[in-house]
């Protein structure tokens, strides 16, 4: 069977309620594969999913995915330690697969330290690291804050907003472009491209009709770091692509196209998962009105809050690896070479690592999630997100009074990986802006 045909037999049975009778090993694999993400139901509650691997078989071999799914806290935190990140997929490969439109983003995984290992892997992320350090981020807190104000000045008065694009896209977009170091008022083509990249990175499936669109995109951002390469070349500003450009690996300067392939990854990591924490995040609140009511009441105590708004509803939610040897995995033995899917979300609601891990509790101890991952691909834009994510949500819950949900039906990107929704309608009382108040 083609791999087309099993993504195609397993949408039939997208359906299947995850309790049951396990009436036979193909129904039980089509019930568990991760490739029910595709069904929008799913999609919108990949919890209960996840709690069926968990509970049936933790290192799970999926015959749609052509991967093992490991889904226990332990079992992620080995695979994230001690399996490749280096999976880039050969050019035949993905010829053999019927997924020659894939190269272009094959040629620039290559170059990018997201999906490397050792000494060059170390260096390239010393180098975006040192944009991030608690100094830096520390320097960028008032910038962020009046950004967080200026966003929602514009709406206050309305009484209602989406908080997708009217606030959690531009605020980590803005940021973003100022970190990078390309003109600000380009956040918002900045923001088209990610969308597009995002799509493909982030998911197991891709739609015919967006490829040609979503390689455009590719190029076109491709193009555009070039652009600012050339400006940092004439007319130094700072920024993290004039330190990718100057900064030495092994004694030699990187070329233009790792810089780029840098600066790519750098920017969804930055934009995409930050815009996910903050509407996820507020989701969730509005969801859990007690919570709302303690972050509210309790500002103080929006650095455990965050880090259990990360824990359960992760922005990122799975990452995958190859087994760099045949190595034991919970009971099994994963051959060299094999693919390896770590789903972080699903870790982060172990209940042998979180106790009553369903239950939101913004003052949970010992909160070791893995939403930024784990060891040496630990995210090193973890501050700066943390930062916003602290920002946004203290300035959303001081100036928006009564927040509701308009939304009676949400819609939930299609992107397995990347979790995050296409808008978030809320109501609140109308104020006045911040400098009127």
């Amino acid at each position: 069977m083609s791999e087309e045909e099993a993504q195609s037999r397993l949408t039939e049975h997208a359906a299947i309620e995850l309790p049951g009778a396990k009436s036979t090993a193909q129904e039980n694999s089509e019930r568990l594969s991760l490739l029910r993400m595709l069904n929008p139901d799913v999609l919108a509650n990949p919890h209960a999913l996840y709690h069926a691997l968990r509970e049936h078989d933790p290192v799970h071999w999926d015959p749609y995915m052509h991967a093992w799914v490991v889904t226990s806290y332990p079992d992620v935190i080995t695979v994230l330690m001690n399996y490749s990140a280096d999976r880039t997929p050969a050019p035949d490969y993905l010829d053999r697969l019927g997924l020659s439109f894939m190269k272009p983003f094959a040629e620039i995984m290559l170059q990018q330290m997201m999906f490397m290992d050792g000494a060059m892997h170390s260096r390239l992320r010393g180098i975006c690291a040192a944009a991030f350090t608690p100094r830096r981020v520390e320097e960028l807190r008032g910038v962020i804050e009046s950004i967080a104000d200026e966003l929602i000045d514009k709406v206050i008065s309305s009484g209602r907003m989406d908080m997708i694009a009217d606030f959690s896209n531009p605020l980590p977009a803005i940021v973003t472009a100022k970190l990078l170091g390309v003109p600000i008022e380009d956040h918002e083509q900045l923001h088209a491209w990610v969308i597009d990249l995002a799509e493909m990175f982030g998911n197991f499936q891709h739609h015919p009709d967006r490829v040609a669109q979503i390689v455009q995109s590719l190029q076109d951002l491709k193009s555009y770091v070039a652009e600012r390469i050339e400006e940092q070349r004439r007319c130094p500003t700072g920024g993290l692509i004039h330190s990718l450009m100057t900064a030495e690996v092994d004694g030699q300067r990187l070329s233009d196209e790792e810089v780029i392939a840098n600066t790519i990854i750098t920017l969804i990591g930055g934009h995409e998962t930050t815009t996910n924490l903050i509407a996820g995040g507020f989701l969730t609140l509005l969801r859990n009105p007690e919570s709302l009511q303690q972050l509210r009441a309790h500002p103080e105590i929006i650095g455990s809050a965050i880090e259990e708004l990360l824990r359960f509803e992760s922005p990122v939610q799975h990452t995958a690896r190859i087994a760099p040897a045949d190595l034991p995995l919970g009971g099994k033995t994963i051959q060299k070479g094999s693919r390896v899917v770590a789903v972080l979300a699903a870790a982060n609601r172990d209940p042998s690592r979180f106790p009553d891990p369903d239950r939101l509790n913004l003052l949970r101890p010992d909160n070791r999630h893995l939403a930024f991952g784990w060891a040496a691909h630990f995210c090193f834009g973890a501050p700066l997100a943390r930062m916003e994510g602290q920002i946004a949500f203290n300035s959303l819950l001081r100036r928006l009074s009564r927040p509701t949900l308009l939304d009676d039906a949400l819609e939930w990107r299609a992107n397995a990986g990347l979790r995050g929704l296409t808008a978030l309608r809320i109501g609140f009382d109308p104020g006045l802006p911040a400098a009127g108040a």
